[in-house]
């Protein structure tokens, strides 16, 4: 479908977005942080989006990728925004995001704010969950619809949350999208089609809490988010349990929250 993934080339996805695949592979990065490089045809700059840790090798390919007008943040996430500062002195861009402590040169994004760069109008959704400042990015082109989720939704299997119940408005924003919207995801390959995997994530998410929920029946209300993942992920690789229990223990504060423990 895609080419994914594709080390130490610009690989072109759309006439507007290409995708630098840092080397950076973990059980936390899947294959490694997509750092995308958006440029509307005939634009004489590009905006990139996540320049990834500070990696001077994947730095340097970025840079070389042409004139920068703009970086942008999906999160603070070290594996997304590490090495923003470096890169946009560099190359003499600003940084935006929406926490204020990671811009440079420029103040930081608004919730449905529409930023223009690069030739692109960038419209800016607040999709917090994975993290508090988790963005989201919207772009329209030739008819089709790209959004970038940055750890919001993934090109490949679920993702870590700190907040499930701003997850869950967050994934039933994107629901609303048009099918066919191209997913341009922080890790792993693009989605053809990112409502539909949007519902997956809302399935997904429901089974789970259902699997915690019978935990906690034969375990108990007071059982810890360890305890749980022991039973609930008993045939998951051990070296996802540690995600899984974060993943746990935003369940059931939403649970909690919900008033259902």
């Amino acid at each position: 479908m895609s080419g994914h993934p594709a080390y130490a080339q610009l690989r072109v996805v759309s006439p507007v977005a290409s995708v630098l695949l840092e080397e950076n592979a973990s059980t936390m990065t899947l294959e490694g942080t997509n750092s995308w490089v958006l440029r509307a045809p005939g634009a004489a700059s590009s905006v990139v989006v996540d320049p990834g840790h500070e990696d001077p090798e994947h730095l340097d390919r970025l840079a070389a990728a042409g004139d920068v007008e703009l970086v942008l943040l999906t999160h603070h996430h070290p594996d997304h925004a590490e090495g923003a500062p470096s890169f946009a002195e560099r190359v003499g861009a600003p940084v935006r995001a929406l926490d204020p402590a990671l811009c440079r040169g420029a103040g930081p994004l608004e919730p449905g704010e529409v930023v223009q760069a690069a030739g692109l109008d960038l419209h800016v959704l607040h999709t917090p969950g994975h993290t508090a400042d988790s963005v989201s990015l919207r772009l329209e082109h030739d008819g089709r619809t790209h959004v970038l989720t940055g750890d919001t939704v993934l090109g490949r299997g679920t993702t870590v949350l700190t907040d499930l119940g701003d997850y869950l408005r967050s994934l039933r924003a994107l629901l609303e999208l048009p099918e066919g919207t191209l997913g341009l995801p922080g890790h792993g390959p693009e989605l053809v089609d990112l409502a539909g995997t949007v519902r997956e994530y809302v399935e997904h998410r429901e089974q789970r809490l259902d699997q915690v929920r019978e935990a906690l029946r034969e375990l108990g209300n007071e059982a810890s988010a360890r305890q749980i993942v022991e039973l609930v992920y008993a045939d998951v690789d051990r070296a996802l349990w540690a995600p899984a229990e974060a993943s746990v223990l935003a369940q059931l504060q939403y649970l909690r929250s919900e008033r259902e423990l």
